[in-house]
């Protein structure tokens, strides 16, 4: 039951919202290996405000990435997966632990800074052509851990490292996926432990991880269906 506090004066309308953005995002997010951090707090923050949409998404990604690294496991490069989280889980301590001092407005910039560079960012890097071997996605890594710590939709940092470092097509996403059940692991604890972790945050982070689920395997059908070079 307190759980079901959470949804305390959201309306059945915004909920459905909610889950239907939840499932689209899912299936983005399938498809190009990000998309549930950057699109979920669109629709988040007009109803919970700022602060909570990071724990929140924390939460559910477990489910999304879960359900996506299933669909998708036997792409995964472990290899380059086990040397992000090791450069990354450090700095990413730091930077959730430092999100939980942030107010709403200092939350409000830091998410929004996120999305609003997050795509020239993946352009930049694509145009330039990066390429490099596991020296320089370690170090690329220990920055990415930081931004990831603190805010959402920064999924496209860790695309464009593991592209640079030549993984590539499913194998981004199930890698992905990997990396993200571990650092989600370290978010979820920090955010814990820091007492962020109100029952509305979880019943939120429930409703979007358990709505999301299908999405995984709808995407995987449509990745497995498209050339490497769409892809």
């Amino acid at each position: 039951m307190q759980i079901l506090a959470g949804f305390a004066d959201i309306s059945l309308l915004q909920l459905a919202l909610v889950a239907a953005v939840a499932l689209f995002a899912s299936i983005v997010g399938g498809v190009s290996g990000y998309g549930t951090g950057a699109l979920m707090p669109l629709v988040l923050v007009p109803l919970v405000g700022a602060e909570p949409v990071v724990p929140i998404i924390a939460i559910s990604a477990l489910f999304t990435n879960t359900s996506r690294l299933i669909a998708f496991v036997r792409y995964a490069d472990w290899r380059r997966a086990a040397i992000v989280l090791v450069a990354s889980v450090p700095t990413c301590v730091l930077g959730a632990w430092g999100y939980t001092y942030l107010s709403g407005a200092g939350a409000a910039l830091v998410i929004g800074a996120m999305l609003v560079l997050s795509v020239p960012l993946r352009r930049l890097l694509k145009y330039h052509g990066v390429k490099f071997g596991d020296g320089g996605l370690a170090a690329g890594s220990l920055g990415y851990g930081g931004v990831v710590g603190g805010t959402a939709g920064s999924g496209v940092i860790l695309l464009s490292l593991l592209m640079a470092a030549g993984v590539e097509g499913a194998g981004v996403i199930a890698t992905d996926a990997a990396i993200s059940i571990g650092i989600g692991v370290v978010k979820v604890s920090v955010f814990g432990l820091s007492g962020v972790l109100t029952a509305q945050v979880v019943a939120f982070a429930l409703l979007i991880g358990i709505v999301a689920l299908p999405g995984a395997f709808l995407a995987k059908a449509l990745v497995e269906r498209m050339p490497l070079h769409v892809h």
